[in-house]
């Protein structure tokens, strides 16, 4: 049960509070982080390693600040040491984890790549959730729309959506419900905290 009585979404486990704006959410919506053995910061993104959880959400804004502010020093109760490429680095492994998933879920048959395919899946209703890459043609993009009731994720870059269906480059992607699909679209929203677009800022699309 989750905070005043409701069901929990997920069985994560505890919600986790962030260091840096003491929010309290699902463990999904955090990143964990723990002290290796050098004493350096260590991203935990599939939550295994051992140690201490400390938790921070995951946005940009909020890593930063547990950074520059010593926070993780304070959850640690100890001195620790913070790489200077530690949000990119978030960034890389959150990447990496989404497009092994989508990944995975092609060679379940719960992905399909190309314009067409796509678009057979969503005139059949067979897509939950839609993918296009975020450097693709803005006109191409739009001729496709998000399934009802469904998900899109439009901040992977066409060279990593290609990684995940096995070509040079991906612009237009789709899953089906099921499998680890619910598990793609929790991990994309973690990435898209942490990454920027050309402007600065968290794409606006979602």
């Amino acid at each position: 049960m989750g905070r005043g009585g409701a069901p929990k979404d997920r069985g994560d486990g505890p919600d986790r509070k962030c260091i840096a704006t003491g929010e309290v959410q699902p463990k999904y919506g955090l990143i964990r982080f723990v002290v290796g053995p050098d004493r350096q910061i260590v991203p935990d993104i599939l939550g295994k390693l051992p140690g201490r959880g400390i938790y921070v959400s995951a946005d940009r804004a909020a890593i930063d600040k547990a950074a520059r502010k010593g926070l993780f020093a304070r959850s640690a109760k100890s001195p620790v040491k913070v790489p200077d490429n530690l949000i990119d680095e978030v960034e890389t492994q959150l990447a990496r984890r989404v497009v092994d998933l989508i990944s995975l879920q092609r060679k379940a048959g719960k992905a399909v790549a190309g314009f067409e395919k796509v678009k057979t899946w969503l005139q059949m209703e067979e897509a939950e959730v839609l993918i296009q890459a975020v450097d693709g043609s803005g006109r191409g993009k739009s001729k496709l729309s998000t399934p009802h009731y469904g998900s899109y994720i439009g901040w992977l870059t066409a060279d990593e959506l290609g990684l995940a269906f096995g070509r040079q480059t991906v612009i237009h992607g789709a899953l089906a419900s099921g499998g680890l699909t619910q598990r793609v679209v929790e991990e994309a929203q973690r990435l898209k905290g942490v990454r920027v677009n050309e402007g600065g800022k968290g794409h606006p699309k979602g």
